[in-house]
């Protein structure tokens, strides 16, 4: 019934079965709980203990209708998933199995059907520590042939070495029991090169990491370093606003513009505190005053150490942070009476209106004739192109109309920053640049274009400074990031792959102790091939586990510390049964 309703829509809530169990069908699009032990990527059913009565008779039979949602089974956000017992669980495979077992007439099926695997949660209360339980249809088109069964155990942590196990005796082991005389071995290891971890006395709460997955052939050695020939790929999952980035007042800016832009949604907009030192207003005035006394009124700035200490107050960081990211150094007025208004913070809605006031005034007057970018589409360039030829629309400067034409400029300002950024210090050119910087959208959309482009920043200023990528590394990165957020909306939480040589990264890890190392040994082809998986982990190979899913060792940076590692020894091992 479950797989049934499952070709529709995957459905979002677990189903009940019997009064113990919640039955969860997993779409092939979800990551896999078990990904680690078995490769496969089609549905499956992930089986775990119910929650809402967990003191119940296992055999108990339920009057609740299986087929419909269990409001009472909705997950906490504070609860993780709980095992079964692995009795209990041994008797669900049994059931499994014999559902789709051809020889079983006496149960009177009128037509099989091939189930999705199904994987169980599992207490480890058995001596071998049993911590799942898996079953899979052995098929040839759509007739079931078999079961393949999967038993994943799982000791530790530890970090004495003696408990491994020896890669010859893995292997001879494998042999003996599935009659094989050839075996194929695969090593992967996962190496941490940074996580957001401690700034002085506090610690972070991000979900920022970069690491790399390693996989190779031909395995010589338990928790051998990978060779340079290996496959790696790098992943790496960010949150802005970090403090310590390079590009932290970039992100301070952004906040700024978001502000306004939620302000011109809501109608309610969040000012900061007036600054003690010379308002908004003041600031504005002095600049007004010093373009006046400019005889060219087409230079970028009448005084370049105007422009100077606006690159001072918005990019305040040191010179190695610079030759990564920089102020730009062609600022327009636009551009600069939003970083003086953004700096000194305007601090209501009435000084905002004085601003835009004394600017308006000012073109009214021809006092002032600035220089703006081309192409340029806010309503204050428009205003200034217009005083080129002596003339000026009037506005009003009420309701959203002040907060839009700040917030406008502010567009137009970071759109540029990150332009300047991906085409010039990247050297290369911006694939789908139209879409991020395209003003034939609404705001509130090229505000959350924005967004994607400063978060892709993030990714690639990172890279840079903690990996030294070089560009031919970033170009690709970059175009990773880009497509992904042009078909996608902003979700700092994603994982962004990217395939990678491990020579360019070896030093990071070459000398670390690995998240995960294992070793696959198989044989056999096609679906007979069966496998054992040999692995040590900093975390249990389920969440079902532990009640704390981090690893054992939260302060990882590149170039990891030397300290002996706690690991989790697991160990999955496959069988077949065949019907025919």
């Amino acid at each position: 019934r479950i797989y049934e309703e499952g070709r529709e829509s995957i459905p979002e809530h677990p189903y009940l079965f019997e009064t113990d169990v919640e039955i969860w069908l997993i779409g092939s699009s979800c990551k896999s709980p078990v990904e680690r032990f078995w490769n496969g990527n089609n549905k499956i059913y992930i089986l775990q203990k119910a929650r809402h009565n967990e003191e119940s008779d296992p055999l108990e039979e339920s009057n609740a209708d299986g087929a419909t949602y269990a409001a009472e089974l909705l997950l906490k956000e504070s609860s993780g998933p709980v095992a079964l017992p692995v009795r209990r669980a041994k008797q669900l495979i049994s059931l499994y199995t014999m559902v789709q077992n051809p020889n079983m007439t006496h149960l009177k099926i009128s037509e099989l059907v091939v189930l999705p695997p199904l994987w169980i949660r599992c207490d480890g209360s058995d001596p071998e520590h049993t911590c799942w339980l898996g079953a899979e249809p052995l098929k040839a088109g759509n007739k079931i042939t078999g079961i393949s069964f999967y038993m994943v155990t799982c000791d530790g942590p530890t970090a004495d070495e003696t408990y491994f196990a020896n890669l010859d005796e893995l292997k001879m082991t494998h042999k003996m029991k599935h009659h094989s005389s050839i075996v194929m071995t695969k090593g992967f290891a996962q190496y941490e090169l940074i996580r957001d971890a401690a700034i002085e006395d506090t610690i972070v709460e991000s979900e920022s990491n970069i690491y790399v997955d390693i996989i190779w052939n031909a395995v010589d050695k338990i928790l051998e370093t990978p060779p340079l020939i290996s496959a790696a790929t790098l992943n790496i999952t960010l949150e802005s606003g970090n403090p310590r980035s390079p590009v932290h007042q970039l992100y301070r800016e952004l906040q700024f513009l978001l502000a306004l832009a939620e302000g011109l949604k809501t109608g309610v907009t969040e000012w900061p505190e007036p600054s003690e030192s010379e308002s908004a207003v003041e600031l504005v005035q002095e600049f007004l005053t010093g373009l006046k006394k400019e005889l060219d009124g087409y230079c970028i700035s009448g005084n370049r150490n105007e422009l100077e200490k606006i690159k001072c107050d918005t990019a305040a960081v040191d010179s190695s942070i610079k030759s990564i990211y920089s102020e730009r150094g062609d600022l327009d007025f636009a551009e600069q009476l939003w970083c003086k208004m953004r700096s000194k913070c305007v601090s209501s809605y009435e000084e905002l209106i004085k601003c835009f006031t004394l600017i308006i005034k000012s073109l009214e007057r021809g006092e002032i004739q600035p220089w703006i970018h081309q192409g340029s589409s806010s309503l204050l360039s428009k205003l200034i192109q217009q005083s080129y030829h002596g003339k000026i629309e009037v506005i009003s400067l009420s309701g959203i109309t002040p907060i839009q034409m700040l917030l406008e400029i502010g567009l137009d300002k970071m759109k540029k920053d990150y332009v300047s950024f991906f085409i010039v210090k990247s050297k290369r050119c911006l694939l789908f640049q139209d879409y991020f910087i395209s003003t034939s959208v609404d705001l509130q959309e090229q505000v959350h274009r924005v967004q994607k482009l400063h978060h892709m920043l993030e990714i690639m200023v990172s890279c840079t400074v903690l990996l030294q990528f070089k560009h031919e590394n970033l170009f690709p990165l970059t175009q990773v990031c880009m497509k992904y957020y042009k078909e996608n909306p902003l979700n700092e939480k994603h994982v962004f792959q990217l395939p990678i040589r491990p020579a360019l990264i070896k030093k990071f890890y070459q000398n670390s102790h690995p998240e995960i190392w294992k070793v696959d040994i198989s044989s056999g082809h096609g679906p007979k091939e069966v496998k054992t998986t040999w692995q040590v982990s900093t975390n249990p190979p389920g969440e079902h586990m532990t009640s704390n899913n981090t690893g054992l060792f939260s302060d990882s940076t590149v170039n990891a510390s030397s300290e002996e590692r706690m690991y989790f020894i697991t160990v999955a091992e496959c069988s077949q049964v065949h019907f025919t």
